[in-house]
């Protein structure tokens, strides 16, 4: 007779941790009970470091995730919803510009609504690490794609600035927009700029957002 034990899914990587995976690689978790996400300690939901993938995509991509998890990186809007339904998580965005520098902003709380109520972003509890805040203003706003424009702006933020993101009018960041190899003022914060930090005509070399179960 074959003997089979169940054994349950992590969900993020505090399941991991807590079942004494300590050591810091990439991991299979399951948000959604069956769609694998890799990462270990925090969870990576969006990754820029090195403009190798095109970020400038409809809204079933964002819905779904894309990219690579080893590199640049989109978790999707469905998993992080799946993800933040149940439990309560903290935010950390790291950012790194050209020169070598590194900031961060952390919000002790992030979550992202269903689809039905488009996505709609919840963050707040901002504590400073350098960066600035310049995500607290997409607070309560839903998600924008260029085929899917659901800002408050008269036109359409994701076609103005390259990118998908919780757009309001338009943005105070851009982590989804082009990757600028640095600054470059020519066309108005298009770049995956964090304004409270470089303003708006500086791309970061690297901008990651992560989250974390808080107990």
């Amino acid at each position: 007779h074959e003997c089979h034990h169940s054994v349950k899914k992590p969900v993020d990587c505090t399941d991991l941790y807590k079942s004494g995976q300590t050591v810091s690689k990439t991991y299979s978790i399951y948000p959604t009970g069956n769609a694998p996400i890799w990462k270990g300690g925090w969870t990576v939901i969006q990754r820029r470091m090195d403009g190798s993938v095109n970020f400038y995509r409809p809204w079933n991509q964002y819905k779904r995730g894309f990219g690579n998890v080893e590199g640049e990186y989109w978790l999707g809007l469905e998993n992080m919803y799946q993800l933040t339904r149940n439990n309560k998580y903290m935010l950390r965005v790291d950012l790194e510009d050209f020169q070598g520098n590194k900031v961060f902003a952390l919000y002790s709380s992030f979550s992202v609504g269903p689809e039905a109520g488009e996505y709609k972003l919840k963050v707040s509890g901002f504590k400073d690490g350098g960066a600035g805040d310049s995500l607290s203003g997409h607070n309560g706003f839903k998600f924008s794609t260029f085929d899917k424009d659901q800002d408050v702006y008269q036109n359409n933020c994701a076609k103005l600035y390259l990118g998908g993101f919780w757009y309001s009018a338009c943005h105070g960041t851009n982590p989804n927009g082009m990757y600028l190899w640095g600054e470059d003022s020519t066309l108005y914060a298009i770049g995956n700029v964090w304004s409270t930090w470089k303003g708006y005509a500086v791309g970061m070399k690297s901008i990651s957002m992560k989250i974390k179960r808080v107990s």
